[in-house]
């Protein structure tokens, strides 16, 4: 009977041992905003609004500070300290965040594609303006359709009008 009384205040003695020794572990955030885990304190560099956890559930200020010096403003300072390093991205957030940057470089490939085309087309008008406006200096006999389909042959002030046209087509290919 004493043997097992024996064993079992053993036991736990060991299991308490074992707890406190679990409990002495301090948690602070580096300067990447990374959590830190360790049974020894962090360096004299970490300051004490980083310090999330210390031995026996002690707070970050009681730890480093006397409870005098602190202030509620310098306690809400440090929380807001706290807020505004980032915490680290989960696995779906990772994934939420890769998709959102794809789906930006698709438009954003798809867009340029699109301007890409366009300039081609441009280019392709301006040719075409370029070469109906050189036809039309040249003076040569040009052909147009009437309403009723018939071929008609160009008149002077017809061949006026068509040449300010070209004009102002090509002077907007100059400024493009």
């Amino acid at each position: 009977m004493q043997k097992n009384i024996a064993t079992l205040v053993s036991s736990l003695i060991f299991a308490l041992m074992a707890t406190a020794t679990a409990q002495a572990q301090y948690v602070w955030l580096n300067d990447k905003g990374i959590k830190q885990y360790s049974d020894t304190p962090p360096p004299r560099s970490v300051p004490a609004d980083r310090i999330i956890k210390s031995p026996g559930g002690k707070s970050a200020n009681s730890t480093h500070a006397s409870p005098s010096s602190t202030t509620p403003a310098t306690e809400t300072s440090g929380k807001s300290e706290l807020a505004k390093i980032e915490k680290p991205k989960t696995l779906a957030n990772k994934i939420e965040d890769f998709n959102k940057r794809k789906i930006a470089k698709e438009e954003a490939e798809k867009k340029e594609e699109a301007e890409q085309q366009n300039k081609e087309v441009k280019a392709k008008n301006c040719e075409r303006a370029k070469n109906y406006k050189q036809s039309l200096d040249e003076g040569g006999l040009i052909m147009t359709r009437s309403k009723e389909g018939e071929r008609i042959p160009m008149d002077e002030a017809q061949r006026n009008k068509e040449m300010q046209e070209a004009k102002k087509v090509l002077e907007e290919c100059k400024q493009q």
